[in-house]
């Protein structure tokens, strides 16, 4: 007799899912029972870290993956995570136990009351199967629902005495399509108008990235000769910075975004939202200049749908992109003007982060990969260090802390599993680091050579920003004194450093891109709080 548990394994095994992140409970151990030796299951110290490290892995390796949490509770923990999952477009099939059937009625200790519920609206399904025979079935569905685009996460609620129950049988694992082609009459429609613009606008997201089509993208801005922006909030980027094209980042708000499209007559934005914005910053055009038409191409209905300006095409953002190519006329428009080189900064004691990133910059191994989170000072990393290659950047798209550490250590494990060993470089500053400083002993026991740069400027330097901009003075529970953060990351299995000196930096950041393990390296900075917009 096969049992539940044997027949969703099998699946798991058939679909590639072999590798399990989560923080165990006592309802998941009846699916963990007997765990089989060609599994792995990456263990995190708490279920937000779980479900980021997972985040980073499926988005690094480009495959889904399974997370396994603690019924209710441990749902709960992990939400942060899981709004940042959705918002990142992540395929991830979550799981969580939920107590015996026998017994939910009664709702004894550990029952997760509204199972399908409690993951929403952060899921793009979410089930708790009627029988456990479902059970297999259930997860081939989750697959499926889970890489179908726009990707995301999904939800499993699995009663703990359904794995010694017969099976069915084992379902046969699936393939389902996950590239749709864009509408051809669209295409020729948008081909048209900027075919006519005379100064048209390419702002090139993160779908391109995802989508795999940094190629397509560089094409079309090439063949239309048009300058390249990155649309706010960008978690991660579709277009090489370094380009003579590329001219640098949207601001986040309605009216300096908006100026920024004058003398504009055609927008096309590839693979974002039209647009992300916050703080609310009204302007005299609106969302845009008079005389400026946008078009917008997105593999989201949803995004399509609720765009406040603009005409959308959904599909396949890559595959717009190429058939946009075919159908443009060669133009004699001339080439935007370069953007100007970032500042040079004097180091300074503290350093300035310009300072900082202009030398880690300079450091940055050709391959590497960057995994941001330090708010206040994200500008002045993008103006010192370009990303120049696919797959090279990944940050969070919600909003919410907590994510760059773990998910550095999931992107650094896809590395490793996916034979490419690219180096992983997080930039965590020392508020966001205090999210998830346990995932540090993840990455000490798979012994990933990740390096954490900690820019230490003892305050939330954003919210600092927002209280100005807001006019919101008096604000308490700014500042940040009295964190070790050497000894925590140490605490962890970790290597750590504090440097004072950019050759120091130079010194400490090279040694540990040749370590073996994880290295942290913090480094006081200036705390002038740069302005928002």
């Amino acid at each position: 007799m096969t049992t539940v548990h044997e027949a969703t394994y099998d699946l798991l095994r058939s679909l590639g899912l072999t590798t399990v992140f989560g923080n165990p409970g006592s309802t998941e151990e009846p699916f963990l029972k007997n765990f089989p030796a060609d599994f792995r299951y990456v263990l995190a110290l708490q279920e937000a870290s779980a479900v980021a490290m997972a985040d980073g892995y499926a988005q690094a390796s480009g495959r889904p993956v399974h997370v396994n949490l603690h019924t209710a509770p441990g749902t709960g923990n992990g939400m942060g995570s899981l709004v940042t999952a959705w918002h990142n477009r992540t395929p991830m099939i979550v799981t969580a136990g939920q107590q015996t059937r026998t017994m939910n009625l009664f709702e004894p200790m550990l029952t997760n009351v509204r199972p399908t519920q409690l993951p929403e609206p952060y899921v793009k399904w979410s089930h708790e199967p009627l029988r456990a025979q479902d059970v297999p079935e259930a997860f081939m569905r989750a697959h499926a629902t889970a890489v179908q685009p726009p990707a995301g996460p999904v939800y499993l609620s699995l009663p703990l005495d359904d794995w010694d129950e017969p099976a069915d049988g084992v379902p046969v694992a699936r393939r389902v399509s996950t590239r749709v082609a864009p509408d051809p009459a669209m295409l020729d429609r948008f081909a048209e108008v900027l075919a006519q613009s005379r100064n048209p606008m390419l702002v090139i997201g993160p779908g391109i990235d995802r989508a795999g089509g940094w190629a397509e993208a560089v094409a079309l801005a090439e063949q239309m000769r048009a300058p390249v922006w990155q649309p706010p909030f960008a978690d991660r980027v579709g277009f090489p910075q370094d380009h003579p094209q590329f001219q640098g980042l949207l601001p986040p708000a309605i009216g300096p975004l908006a100026e920024k499209l004058v003398g504009h007559d055609c927008v096309l934005v590839v693979g974002a939202a039209v647009f992300r914005y916050y703080p609310y910053v009204p302007g005299e055009y609106g969302y845009l200049p008079p005389g400026t038409r946008l078009l917008h191409v997105t593999d989201d209905p949803d995004e399509a749908a609720r765009a406040p300006v603009g005409d959308s095409l959904v599909g396949d953002v890559a595959l717009a992109c190429a058939g946009l190519i075919a159908r443009l006329p060669a133009t004699d428009r001339p080439l935007p003007t370069p953007k100007s080189a970032p500042p040079t900064v004097e180091p300074g004691r503290p350093l300035a982060p310009e300072a900082l990133f202009a030398t880690l910059a300079a450091e940055w191994p050709a391959d590497g990969v960057l995994v941001p989170e330090t708010p206040s000072n994200l500008s002045a990393l993008h103006r010192q260090l370009p990303i120049t290659r696919p797959g090279s950047y990944f940050k969070m798209a919600s909003g919410g802390l907590g994510f760059a550490l773990p998910a550095a250590i999931g992107i650094a494990l896809a590395q490793r599993d996916t034979d490419r060993h690219r180096p992983v470089v997080a930039v965590i500053g020392d508020g966001s680091f205090q999210y998830s400083p346990q995932a540090l002993w993840t990455a000490a026991q798979q012994r990933l050579p990740v390096v954490f740069v900690v820019p230490v400027n003892q305050q939330y330097g954003v919210l600092k920003a927002f209280a100005r901009l807001e006019e919101t003075p008096g604000v308490p529970g700014l500042d940040l004194p009295g964190l070790d953060i050497p000894s925590i990351a140490r605490g962890y299995g970790c290597t750590a450093h504090q440097v004072e000196s950019l050759d120091d930096f130079r010194a400490a950041f090279r040694g540990a891109l040749g370590g073996d393990g994880p290295t942290v390296l913090t480094v006081p900075i200036t705390a002038d709080v740069a302005p928002l917009l």
